[in-house]
């Protein structure tokens, strides 16, 4: 189903370079874009595409309600790492937020954000699908790079691939780390980086790292997103393949992600 898309657009932003593709790809096709960012890394890059750029944290409910409501806001995506962590930070959340905090039965990534795009749509604000002006990102199906795996390796992704699935279905994680076909690591609240360099620690070398969407994902929150961060801790923990979802899954910077894996002898594909 398709939507009409407002001249303004609102964005609310994590860390990383996701956001701000999607400011960029925003106004480079005549859109307007406010920011409410979530993180402090991306800030100078986000104000050169957006008209506004505020700083909240992300337990300010009010503050952020506030800014879209003055900024006649009517449209908002999400795109950013905002890490798990910050729920532990309750001494930063306002009134509002531990109010709605305290409806949600588990702490999971899916319930908070579906509470969160509730509250907004009770507010007549839509959250679009987090591809809508980064679809160019998606990944298809493929080894990407010159490097090719193995008979073995592929195993590893085969069973990784149906272990992280099975993870999504209970909203764990979306991330595995395998080696030989077994699992060394499970991505829970620390996020993918930080699996990786645990399962990867176990496995001594060669891990397999596996990313995919949950089963029934929505795309307006956590489509799984990887980049040259997470192949520079592949490269430090001495893992050597990175699996993920194809077309389900974005690749950040792909041509500079593709040299950095040919360079360092990781095989990257989509399955």
């Amino acid at each position: 189903m398709s939507i009409e898309l407002e001249h303004k657009q609102g964005l609310i932003a994590g860390d990383g370079i996701l956001p701000v593709k999607m400011a960029q790809h925003a106004k480079e096709n005549g859109f307007e874009v406010v920011c409410i960012s979530l993180a402090k890394d991306n800030v100078s890059r986000l104000k050169k595409y957006c008209s506004k750029v505020y700083s909240c944290h992300p337990g300010e409910v009010n503050k952020i309600e506030k800014i879209i409501k003055d900024e006649e806001i009517k449209q908002i995506t999400f795109l950013g790492k905002v890490h798990k962590r910050v729920l532990l930070q309750i001494h930063k959340f306002d009134s509002r937020a531990i109010e709605i905090l305290k409806t949600v039965a588990r702490l999971n990534d899916d319930q908070v954000m579906l509470l969160i795009v509730d509250e907004f749509n009770k507010a007549g604000i839509s959250v679009l699908d987090q591809t809508i002006f980064i679809k160019n990102l998606m990944i298809p199906a493929g080894v990407i790079g010159k490097h090719k795996p193995t008979k073995e390796q592929m195993d590893d992704v085969n069973y990784g691939f149906w272990l992280a699935k099975e993870m999504g279905k209970v909203d764990v994680g979306q991330s595995v780390v395998i080696k030989d076909k077994m699992a060394m690591a499970v991505e829970a609240i620390e996020g993918t980086d930080v699996c990786i360099k645990r399962g990867a620690k176990l496995a001594k070398r060669g891990a397999v790292v596996v990313k995919v969407a949950k089963p029934k994902q929505d795309k307006r929150f956590d489509i799984p997103a990887v980049g040259l961060r997470t192949l520079k801790t592949m490269k430090r923990y001495k893992a050597e393949l990175l699996a993920v979802e194809a077309n389900e899954t974005i690749i950040v910077d792909q041509d500079a992600v593709v040299e950095y894996a040919d360079k360092h002898n990781i095989v990257i594909m989509a399955v």
